[in-house]
């Protein structure tokens, strides 16, 4: 068996083309390069090198050699990088969310659901769950799609429904329910990050403009001082997140306003998982 430094060395001269640059990428010193590749050679008993009395460069071979061993080396990273993730699940669940509502949900509950979790506090693209839950980085993830493969299955959660706080004293604040088209033109102050939100508010809102917040605290500051339109939910209640009295809050009544959401995992885990989302599902917050 080659032993995975010889493959670093191959792979490294493939990318730096010399002895010296390769050397100090590895951090070792030229002659040990220079035995490593004899010592390649002879194991694999094929030349891989062109030698120059003042140049070294890989043979068709070596290029090959070189394209295997980084497709080799990577393999062997992930082997260790899906070994380690899963000995961590065993002993701690971690979870991610597409969504903050879910994160909020899962923080304010974690006294309360008694179990040893840690919540992922960035956000999941959609396209990194099943990825996620297959090299074993998360025990579950919370997505607004239902997962059904040979390996993954979901399991209903719950809604979330979109509410717009509006100043008071706007005409539309008069309403006991507003729709997206209602709400054309106006100028919204929003979190940047809110996973799929961002796209259905932009799509479904005409002509609007959304004044993108990068931290929380400046959201805070404009919600509480000016009087800009803002987006909760019934998981998000504006006056425990931003502390106004100015706004009333009003139900969104399009389809695209509800987001349902599901507790993604692998088959193999369901016994492990079972207990959280069982748990998770009775805390779950209903709607305003």
């Amino acid at each position: 068996m080659i032993d995975n430094y010889l493959l670093e060395e191959l792979v490294t001269f493939a990318k730096y083309k010399t002895l010296a640059r390769t050397a100090a990428e590895l951090n070792v010193t030229q002659p040990t390069v220079t035995r490593g590749m004899q010592k390649l050679e002879d194991e694999l008993d094929v030349p891989l090198f062109d030698r120059q009395p003042n140049r070294i460069t890989l043979t068709k071979t070596g290029k090959l050699a070189a394209e295997k061993a980084s497709t080799l080396l990577q393999a062997n990273q992930q082997f260790v990088t899906e070994i380690r993730n899963y000995a961590h699940n065993q002993r701690i669940l971690k979870i991610a969310c597409v969504a903050p509502g879910p994160q909020i949900v899962l923080a304010r509950e974690q006294q309360q659901l008694n179990m040893n979790i840690e919540i992922e506090h960035r956000l999941l693209p959609n396209g990194q769950v099943e990825a996620g839950l297959l090299n074993h980085h998360y025990s579950l993830v919370i997505t607004n799609q239902e997962i059904q493969t040979d390996l993954i299955e979901s399991r209903y959660f719950g809604p979330e429904h979109l509410y717009v706080n509006l100043d008071q004293f706007m005409y539309l604040a008069n309403q006991r329910q507003v729709s997206f088209k209602e709400l054309a033109g106006l100028s919204f102050v929003v979190l940047n990050e809110i996973g799929p939100w961002k796209q259905i508010i932009q799509d479904h809102i005409p002509n609007a403009k959304f004044l993108y917040q990068a931290e929380y605290d400046s959201m805070q500051e404009l919600t509480k001082y000016t009087n800009f339109p803002f987006f909760t939910t019934n998981i998000t209640n504006p006056n425990e997140v931003y502390n106004t009295d100015d706004s009333v809050m009003i139900p969104i009544t399009d389809e695209a306003a509800t987001m349902t959401f599901y507790a993604a995992y692998l088959k193999s885990q369901r016994s492990a998982i079972a207990p959280l989302t069982k748990k998770l599902v009775s805390v779950w917050p209903k709607k305003l």
